[in-house]
């Protein structure tokens, strides 16, 4: 399962215009995690009122800027990549 959520909004006081997003998407299958951490930035003039955002509506933004699948791509391949790992570390004599 992986989800997708905005840690934190930076907007202009005058205006509310969002103009970065702090998002992560966290992947879990059993006790197996990966996750990402970003941030997309826009400019402009605001959309929608600040007061009115809801956690969806910036996702829906993000997903505009940020290739959502090759996301869930990387973060499987890292799941993948612990159930299955290809290199190990350590000592023989440890």
């Amino acid at each position: 399962m992986i989800t997708w959520t905005i840690s934190q909004l930076d907007r202009q006081i005058s205006d509310g215009f969002v103009t970065t997003a702090h998002w992560q998407a966290v992947a879990t299958d059993g006790d197996y995690s990966a996750s990402v951490i970003n941030t997309c930035s826009w400019t402009g003039e605001p959309t929608v009122s600040y007061d009115s955002l809801t956690q969806d509506d910036v996702l829906a933004w993000v997903w505009q800027s940020v290739d959502k699948e090759a996301v869930e791509a990387a973060l499987e391949a890292q799941i993948a990549e612990q159930k299955a790992p290809k290199i190990a570390s350590g000592l023989p004599w440890e």
